[in-house]
């Protein structure tokens, strides 16, 4: 789909003719998504769409391997900065821009310092602001409760829907204006899947979310809006409820009944 997609909403950034490619695969082929602000939006499509790619793209991940390149803009708000630029550091943008993978990824060290790892990294180590901010980042992970008796216990004692809620609140110290989820429940029983959930929909009042989803049914709970993706391409975008009640695209409409996928 290489037309522009205009929203109504105001947009934290917006994806203009990307291109990708992974050395001579041609991976994204002229992504134009808006992405509005303090909403969730959902990726959708087979495996080997290019969902992940794109999402990898929001943080310069792809940066981390030699031989990628990235062509087209990719624009945050307000200040409409073109943070796949090469003049713009990925570090900067990532600390703007924070992950949380498929899998929970927590680091070897206490709940506490898993938290407090990325303000470190920033420079922060005055003991109080990182209290602080350990304590409302674990709040705001819905984590708290559960890990203050135990804060300076190993994170890997922690369930693998805690661990996947520590990872939360480790992108969380940061500040950051988006967050992006790669599959964030996939490997979570349903009910750490329905909390994690909750989590999204309660963090969209103060930041922006875009999520990776096999899961149509998780996408149509939470998200405001829904891309699909084919081969690269972003096949359709809209509304979440429009799209799956009434997607504009046959090919749309077959994923999402389950024709294929």
């Amino acid at each position: 789909m290489g037309t522009e997609i205009k929203i109504a909403e105001k947009l934290k950034s917006e994806v203009n003719d990307l291109n990708f490619h992974y050395g001579d695969v041609h991976a994204l082929k002229n992504i134009n998504l808006p992405i509005a602000e303090k909403k969730i939006t959902a990726l959708i499509g087979p495996s080997g769409c290019g969902k992940t790619t794109l999402l990898r793209c929001f943080n310069r991940m792809h940066d981390l391997y030699p031989h990628n390149k990235y062509a087209g803009e990719i624009v945050l708000h307000p200040e409409g900065t073109n943070i796949i630029g090469t003049d713009i550091d990925p570090i900067e943008v990532r600390m703007r821009i924070s992950m949380v993978f498929q899998k929970p990824n927590p680091f070897p060290k206490s709940i506490y310092e898993n938290v407090a790892y990325g303000l470190r990294v920033r420079g922060v180590n005055k003991k109080s602001v990182l209290d602080e901010k350990v304590e409302a980042s674990l709040k705001g992970a819905a984590l708290w409760d559960e890990a203050k008796d135990r804060l300076y216990g190993s994170a890997f004692d922690m369930s693998g829907g805690q661990q996947q809620r520590l990872c939360i609140a480790r992108a969380l110290a940061t500040d950051p204006e988006i967050l992006l989820f790669d599959e964030p429940t996939s490997a979570l029983d349903p009910i750490s899947t329905a909390k994690i959930e909750e989590l999204m929909l309660s963090l969209k009042k103060r930041l922006t979310i875009l999520i990776v989803t096999h899961n149509m049914q998780q996408a149509a709970r939470i998200s405001d809006y829904t891309g699909f993706m084919m081969l690269g391409e972003l096949i359709e975008f809209d509304k979440t409820d429009k799209m799956f009640t009434s997607p504009s695209e046959k090919l749309t409409e077959d994923y999402i009944t389950g024709r294929f996928g």
